[in-house]
């Protein structure tokens, strides 16, 4: 029975838990992950995870945050005075807003805090600075 090396296409069924149990997500009940390993897709650990498993095996792994999403970075916080944002919009904590870089991308920001004439953007991503909890089933190597 062939293992995964680290290089191949595989499919999966996964589930990503935090610390206290909550399910930040899960393919089981949609289309399992299909994705071809070492090119930067996924983060390192859960990568680091699927080497030398076996189709139909199932385990879980923990994902220390330095192999996630990394520390929560201070410099990522920033404040907005409520001058530059659309009128439409009433911030409030934990709002998801996007940001238009000068390039055309995009940036993908959540409302950390509200003031009378400011608010605070973070634009870590939502799981940095968290370990990170994986159920795995390996379907398929490709």
């Amino acid at each position: 029975m062939s293992q995964v090396q680290g290089n191949e296409t595989v499919k999966l069924h996964y589930t990503g838990k935090l610390n206290d149990g909550q399910v930040f997500d899960s393919s089981v009940q949609r289309e399992p992950l299909e994705v071809k390993l070492g090119e930067g897709r996924l983060i390192p650990g859960f990568e680091k995870g699927l080497v030398a498993m076996k189709v139909n095996e199932k385990k879980t792994i923990t994902i220390p945050k330095e192999e996630a999403y990394g520390e929560v970075q201070k410099e990522l916080f920033q404040k907005i005075p409520n001058e530059n944002l659309p009128q439409e919009i009433k911030p409030e904590v934990g709002m998801g807003l996007v940001s238009k870089n000068p390039d055309g991308t995009e940036r993908q920001l959540r409302v950390a805090d509200v003031k009378d004439d400011f608010i605070i953007v973070d634009a870590n991503h939502p799981l940095a600075g968290q370990d990170l909890t994986f159920e795995l089933e390996l379907l398929e190597i490709k």
